[in-house]
């Protein structure tokens, strides 16, 4: 068959295709050619006619024009063959893969989802019509940052099957250093003055590495908005930035700026008046405002005095009030008067509080830390309280929530909260390597969030060198409606005192004991307490500083036992928390106080106080730096009297120091008094024929002391720590709440305030090491480090780097140590 090419080559739009036609005609067939991914039917549908229609030039024009539309083709061309139509098209090739060379401020990931944006991806079809576009963008970034000889250039390689490889190559260069920063106009501020106050900065010494003196637009912006603001918080109601001139050197690396500035002169507050509706609240807004007459205008003050008073509506229900301050300049006498217009709106109340992202944790969970309540007028205030308990939850990660008002619905709005849960469950775990202790390891699983209720469980199991012990304890947050917490927990524990660097007793324990927890307010809760617990302890070595304990209470069958001890211990504590997070907090505060004695009628008869605490001191505004300090005091000692003497401390009740969890630098619980022993000087007599002599002991005031390197703990103890938290390096921003790095500074003492050194300073010192006053509180030891906290699968993990600071003499340090199952 021999196509005709009855010619008309027409321009259609500016796509430069061919088409021939008759003026009208009668289509009895239509042909697609050059079609390889795009089937058949599917470019049939993009045109707009069919067999048997009467076409003419405008309708296979439209026809062409519907083809491109579809996205699908890079050309396309018509021709006639009689009265058939045929379309020769080239498709657009396939995208296989997209490739990034060369960039550095931009990531890949931010480039790939900007490209996204434009249709640019993997698997799709390329339209090469908007690479130019992307390259004109991606320059124009470089320039707002400074980088005026960047370049970025896309590059298209052909593949088998119509397939592309996009390339994308970026020459960054150096961004243009600022040469010199002028203000002109200024005569009331010199120029270092306002300088002081912006980012920006030129001529910076070289040790200022944290100076900006790369040109930036956006920080050229924020900072004219600085400059204003310091002016309108000065009273310069008129002042003004007139016009800003960047110039570049020609190799384009450099950059002066000068800012031309009308200052103006300052303006004091006639009057300030309230217009519009005060919703009723017209006493209390006149009291709360901080604006008064005859005071220099302050442009700070006029926008907090705007945000109290929204903030203050919103408690009442007045979610969107609309608070504007209306200046009357009167320039003849330098004054302005405020008029704080006012206009609160509709009462706006909760309709519905819905949850998202919790796929363990149950809604009825995350509803009863709600303080916001359905039903009630929406508070801002009371929301963002609701999230700060969502957050205090130990299994959640991050609290977001939404408010969005109900279609048609101007007074009623939804709630919505989004949670990140993080895993509630942890493997705690702990090894480690001492001169004393040797390999220590210990295991157990703590559940604070079983089930998805909320409620706590743990069940742990340890044995290590110096400790075997499993303990069981359940927790109900909730008991009651009210917040009331109930709880249990049954415990048996086996301790070589020996083998965790103490003086050598073996102590087997086994208790059972209850507690309950009532709210006071938000932020307060009071604890109580009950349990019973039974000692048995044996293999002991008695010493100078439980000699008398060691007389009232040692069975004379058995010299090296000690009769078994049942007490009922009861317990009540005070604790604050205002944390704006459950795990890795980085602000707020927590405070405990707690008490702790044995009931009159038990065999030993001590109490136990002890209080701790944390405040967390956000330094930056996302608060990825911050302050800890850390303060623990505790104090302990018997109460009563036995058979004529005064009650004691058990030595097992000790406090102790020294590991991850007191005082990183020095090995477990090595940090306090030692052990002192007193050892009787003989002499010997006059020598009989045999060669042999009778001997005898010198009085008590000629017995030799001396102190062992163990450690026996003490009755009162002082610890405090201040941490700087920092970004972990290298590290994406998304793990920033799974992990944390922080420098830290221990300090800290354990003593004993029963210690008399006096009863040994007349006594020969022993062969071994001396003894100390270990009622010296100044005995302190201190450390400082690095430490590494990582909320893993297994639970929390710590790594922690420390080189002590001031030890005392045979102090056993411990550069690293690790541990898992606790978080600072």
């Amino acid at each position: 068959m021999i196509i005709k090419k009855i010619a008309f080559a027409v321009l259609l739009g500016s796509l430069g295709t061919t088409v021939q036609a008759e003026q009208k005609f009668q289509v009895e067939d239509i042909e697609v050619k050059g079609l390889q991914r795009v089937a058949l039917g599917a470019a049939l549908t993009h045109i707009p006619f069919n067999v048997g229609d009467t076409l003419n030039e405008f309708r296979i024009s439209q026809s062409i024009k519907a083809l491109y539309k579809s996205g699908h083709f890079n050309d396309i061309r018509v021709y006639r063959d009689g009265n058939r139509l045929v379309y020769r098209v080239y498709e657009r090739e396939t995208i296989s893969e997209i490739i990034f060379d060369g960039n550095k401020d931009l990531k890949d990931e931010q480039l790939t989802e900007s490209l996204d944006g434009s249709d640019i991806r993997v698997g799709e079809t390329l339209d090469r019509t908007v690479l130019s576009g992307i390259e004109i963008g991606l320059e124009n970034f470089y320039h707002s940052v400074g980088k005026y000889n960047a370049r970025v250039t896309s590059k298209v390689t052909h593949l088998p099957r119509n397939r592309v490889n996009l390339e994308f190559n970026f020459v960054e260069g150096d961004a243009a250093a600022i040469k010199q920063i002028n203000i002109v106009g200024n005569e009331v501020y010199s120029d270092a003055e306002l300088l002081d106050r912006i980012e920006l900065t030129f001529d910076s010494p070289w040790w200022n590495f944290m100076a900006q003196d790369r040109y930036q637009k956006q920080t050229l912006q924020g900072d004219m908005e600085t400059i204003n603001s310091y002016y309108l918080d000065r009273g310069y109601l008129r002042f003004k930035v007139d016009s800003t001139q960047v110039s570049m050197t020609p190799d384009k690396q450099g950059v002066y700026i000068a800012l031309n500035v009308s200052e103006g002169e300052t303006y004091t507050i006639s009057e300030v008046d309230f217009i519009g509706d005060m919703a009723g609240f017209d006493k209390t807004i006149r009291a709360i405002n901080p604006l008064q007459a005859e005071e220099l205008y302050n442009g700070a003050e006029v926008t907090y005095t705007e945000e109290v008073i929204s903030k203050f509506l919103g408690r009442y229900g007045y979610a969107y009030p609309k608070v504007t301050t209306i200046p009357e300049i009167n320039d003849e006498d330098k004054t302005v008067k405020l008029s704080i217009s006012i206009d609160p709106g509709k009462r706006v109340y909760v309709n519905r509080i819905n949850f998202s992202g919790n796929h363990v944790t149950a809604d009825n969970v995350l509803r009863r830390e709600m303080r916001q309540m359905e039903g009630a007028w929406l508070s801002n205030s009371v929301v963002e309280a609701s999230k700060a308990w969502l957050m205090r939850l130990p299994y959640m990660e991050t609290v977001e929530f939404e408010t969005k008002q109900l279609p048609g619905e101007d007074d009623l709005v939804d709630i919505d909260f989004t949670v990140k849960e993080q895993p509630s469950g942890s493997f705690t775990a702990g090894v480690g390597y001492g001169s004393q202790t040797k390999l220590s390891l210990n295991a157990g699983v703590q559940q604070n969030n079983f089930l998805g209720t909320g409620n706590q469980l743990g069940l742990n199991l340890s044995t290590n060198t110096y400790s075997k012990s499993v303990s069981l304890s359940y927790t109900d947050p909730y008991f009651t409606v009210d917040s009331v917490s109930l709880g249990g927990q049954v415990y048996y524990n086996e301790y070589d005192a020996g083998q965790a660097n103490l003086v050598e007793y073996n102590n087997k324990t086994f208790g059972l004991g209850l507690n309950w927890g009532f709210p006071v307010n938000e932020y307060l809760r009071l604890n109580f307490g009950v349990g019973w617990k039974y000692n048995k302890v044996s293999q002991l070595q008695a010493y100078e500083q439980i000699q008398t304990f060691y007389d009232i209470y040692a069975d004379p069958q058995h010299p090296d036992e000690l009769e078994p001890f049942k007490t009922l211990d009861l317990n009540m504590g005070l604790s604050r928390s205002t944390l704006n997070r459950g795990t890795f907090p980085t602000a707020g505060s927590q405070q405990s106080l707690t008490y702790k004695m044995t009931s009159p009628k038990s065999d030993l008869q001590y109490f136990k106080v002890n209080y701790d605490s944390k405040f967390y001191f956000p330094l930056t505004r996302n608060q990825r730096w911050s302050i800890l300090t850390r303060l623990q005091l505790g104090y302990a000692n018997g109460y009563g009297t036995v058979n004529g003497h005064d009650q004691l401390l058990p030595f097992w009740e000790n406090f102790r120091a020294g590991g991850a969890d007191t005082l990183r630098g020095f090995e477990n619980n090595t940090v306090g008094p030692r052990a002192v022993y007193r050892q009787p000087q003989p002499y010997r007599g006059t020598p009989d024929p045999t060669g042999s002599g009778s001997g005898c002991c010198l009085g008590a005031d000629q017995d030799g002391v001396y102190a062992s390197s163990r450690s026996v703990g003490g009755n009162a103890i002082a610890l405090a720590g201040l941490e700087l938290i920092v970004p972990t390096p290298f590290l994406d921003e998304s793990f920033s709440n799974s992990v944390r790095t922080s420098f830290f500074v221990d300090v800290g003492n354990v003593w004993d305030t029963e210690f008399n050194m006096e009863h040994y300073e007349d006594l020969v010192p022993g062969e071994f090491e001396k003894i100390d006053d270990y009622s010296d509180v100044g005995r302190y030891r201190s450390s400082a480090g690095l430490s590494i906290q990582w909320l893993s699968p297994m639970g929390p993990m710590i790594f922690s780097f420390a080189k002590s600071l001031k030890e005392v003499e045979d102090d056993d340090t411990a550069f690293f140590s690790f541990n898992i199952g606790k978080t600072f």
